[in-house]
């Protein structure tokens, strides 16, 4: 079960370049339900996620690089890259995604949550826009 809220981004943090980064790069084989592909560093993984905005099942099975690249060929429209940093904040973990390509200059935050009522509780960091969870 994935619980996240999802945020438009103001301006970053100074130090963003002293937080862990990741380079990611995706591909979706379908949009509803999500099934998408995804080179995470040197991870390789293709994931479902259930109907749903803030809550939904997700199932994330593991790829070879082979596998990966067969189905990223597959993918409609266009492949999505980005650099996530994981920034921590009181007992969470802002995941800031910095898109690249068509996709820039756009940023965003995702943070995920134990319970419905905890992710509704949630008050973000002022340098957070607005709230895009179900948009």
């Amino acid at each position: 079960m994935e619980i996240e809220r999802k945020f438009l981004v103001k301006t970053t943090p100074d130090n963003l370049t002293s937080y862990p980064c990741r380079f990611l790069e995706q591909g979706y084989l379908s949009t509803e339900p999500v099934v998408r592909v995804r080179q995470d560093n040197d991870k390789y993984e293709l994931t479902y996620k259930s109907k749903g905005l803030m809550v939904r099942e997700e199932y994330n099975l593991p790829l070879t690089k082979e596998s990966y690249e067969h189905l990223k060929a597959k993918a409609d429209g266009r492949i999505i890259t980005k650099k996530r940093y994981m920034i921590p904040y009181d007992k969470y973990t802002i995941e800031l995604d910095v898109f690249e390509g068509e996709l820039a200059p756009l940023i965003l935050a995702e943070v995920e949550f134990s319970s419905e009522e905890e992710a509704n509780a949630f008050i973000p960091p002022e340098w957070f826009g607005e709230d895009v969870t179900y948009s």
